[in-house]
């Protein structure tokens, strides 16, 4: 059966433009123009994925996101905002909150497909690995077979992009990965601008996981690279 997408706009155009180019790639659409319709579909259909447009005239895509990620039955379903905004600020804030990936308007909507296309991949593959290694950093344990993040033995809580970044990272430390080969790595693309996107990621990886955010011991800033894990890792 196809996947299906949950497409949340209250503009009707850009609803319809975006459902089509998802159709013609094989996907089922689930369409909704407001906050309180996506929610119901949300929990009666169970999409695989949900483009979620940060305006709506009721609630709106932050309080989506935060119900989203609250719920124990909606926690990993990706979550791509669309919005017309183009303050740093929202988009900060909407990946705080746990969304996936962030598209400004205008877009180009075979950029939306293929970033839909990409997180549904990365969430395939999640499902249907047959190697779970648990790696060890310093106080840090991932467990990739459970998908979770212990640090000094307590758990935390990460959103799928940043837990698919931090493994990412933990994987191989040491090697300073360029932000294209992060984002490459972790989001199966990159696209020119997104740079921002993954320093957001980051500044929270950093608030959950380091002693000090300030002065990361964990992951390091390479400038002018891109990013790196320092403490040795272990694979069990």
């Amino acid at each position: 059966m196809p996947e299906r997408i949950l497409v949340v706009d209250d503009d009707k155009e850009i609803n319809r433009l975006v459902t089509s180019y998802l159709q013609k790639s094989g996907y089922e659409v689930l369409p909704a123009h407001n906050g309180e319709t996506a929610l119901h579909i949300l929990r009666r259909e169970k999409p695989n994925l949900i483009v979620l447009d940060l305006m709506l005239p009721d609630r709106d895509g932050w309080d989506i996101t935060r119900i989203i990620r609250s719920d124990d039955t909606l926690r990993a379903l990706p979550i791509i905002m669309l919005t017309a905004r183009v303050d740093d600020t929202d988009k900060i804030v909407g990946l705080e909150l746990g969304a996936d990936d962030y598209i400004t308007k205008p877009f180009n909507p075979r950029e939306v497909v293929a970033r839909v296309r990409a997180l549904l991949r990365r969430s395939h593959l999640e499902r249907t690995t047959q190697t779970s290694p648990i790696f060890v950093v310093g106080a840090l344990k991932l467990d990739t077979g459970q998908r979770t993040l212990w640090r000094n033995d307590e758990p935390v809580e990460l959103t799928p992009t940043e837990y698919d970044l931090l493994c990412a990272l933990m994987e191989s430390p040491g090697y300073a990965f360029t932000r294209d080969e992060l984002l490459e790595k972790s989001m199966g693309y990159a696209f020119a601008g997104m740079g921002r996107t993954l320093d957001s990621h980051i500044k929270n990886l950093r608030r959950k996981i380091e002693p000090n955010p300030r002065k990361p011991t964990y992951i390091q800033t390479i400038y002018g690279v891109g990013y790196k894990l320092t403490a040795q890792n272990k694979a069990t």
